[in-house]
């Protein structure tokens, strides 16, 4: 009897941890697609005033570190209350306007519009194909977490000595390795709401909206520096 009621309770508890990860799943994309409002906002406002055109080298690095760092640390006190979403769609505005002078630049070139919409479709569908595979893999992947911490931090050391170098190849080979950690990130990240390792929704917006932004972004540059056309 007593093995029935366990049998029972643990069914029960079972259902209510499926039915909160599909909830903060379904929450999360949600406000991801919600997220891309302001930052198409943003990066539209950026290349229309050229606002952020005056942002180069070490002064546009302080305001874009500064400024998401700050945001981020907002975020993550805001992300059990009512003013977490509202931020964290501020932090998607900022975002899209930093990405503005990129974009600018890309759309300078005679095939930069083409060039914006690839970028486009392969970031959708790298998020496509971690998100069937978060659903497909049944081993842990959270041994990941710190390989992939690892290698974000060389990227952005490598991008900040990149600044005041001025690579062209540099650029290339980071946004390279960008594109590799952050689409595994992806996975990473998609892969800890599936197994119930993320319960805020908030907060796993967060991650994967910066993965995305860097998958996006990194496969601009590359775009740009191999295909740009003047």
């Amino acid at each position: 009897m007593n093995d029935q009621v366990r049998t029972i309770d643990s069914l029960g508890y079972g259902q209510d941890s499926l039915a909160q990860r599909n909830r903060v799943m379904r929450n999360t994309y949600w406000l991801l697609a919600l997220s891309m409002i302001p930052t198409v906002l943003g990066a539209w406002l950026g290349v229309a005033t050229g606002v952020t055109r005056g942002l180069t080298g070490g002064m546009g690095l302080v305001v874009f570190l500064g400024g998401a760092f700050a945001f981020m640390f907002a975020i993550e006190k805001t992300k059990n209350s009512a003013a977490g979403v509202p931020v964290l769609l501020a932090f998607t505005f900022f975002m899209g306007l930093m990405l503005s002078r990129l974009i600018a630049m890309v759309l300078g070139f005679s095939n930069g519009t083409s060039l914006v919409m690839t970028a486009f479709g392969g970031t959708a569908a790298v998020f496509a194909v971690m998100a069937t595979l978060s659903t497909v893999i049944k081993r842990d992947l959270s041994g990941m977490g710190k390989w992939l911490f690892a290698g974000a931090l060389i990227i952005v050391f490598g991008a900040i000595i990149n600044v005041f170098v001025g690579s062209s190849a540099g650029m290339l080979v980071i946004s390279t390795l960008a594109i590799g950690v952050f689409s595994l990130y992806m996975l990473y990240d998609l892969k800890r709401i599936v197994d119930g390792g993320e319960t805020n929704y908030i907060s796993a917006t967060l991650a994967l909206y910066l993965d995305v932004f860097n998958v996006f972004q990194s496969l601009l540059v590359l775009l740009g520096l191999t295909s740009g056309d003047d």
